[in-house]
């Protein structure tokens, strides 16, 4: 009997294939499933993406990658912004000294 794998491991190598635009040969030997299997899940899954949008996202490595940039980004600017304002309220209150 083979092995079965549930729909969120499904979709995590099918959104490799489909969305990273990786080879389908590649993902499968990476993942030890068989290329047969792969191609059927990534039809099932394009199927299921073309009908409807799922409120679940599974997320890739490369997509966690630009997040993780654009936060540490974000996250520089508010510090930047937070050294201002303490230099800004050192100023206001030795005025009023």
């Amino acid at each position: 009997m083979g092995k079965h794998y549930d729909r969120e491991y499904k979709d995590y190598a099918s959104k490799l294939v489909v969305e990273e635009g990786r080879k389908a040969t590649e993902v499968a030997y990476e993942l030890e499933v068989s290329y047969k299997s792969l191609c059927r899940w990534v039809a099932d899954y394009r199927q299921r993406v073309k009908g409807e949008q799922t409120a679940e996202r599974y997320i890739t490595p490369s997509e966690l990658e630009k997040m993780k940039k654009q936060h540490e980004k974000e996250l520089a600017e508010i510090r930047e912004e937070k050294e201002i304002l303490k230099k800004a309220m050192r100023i206001f209150t030795k005025n009023q000294e």
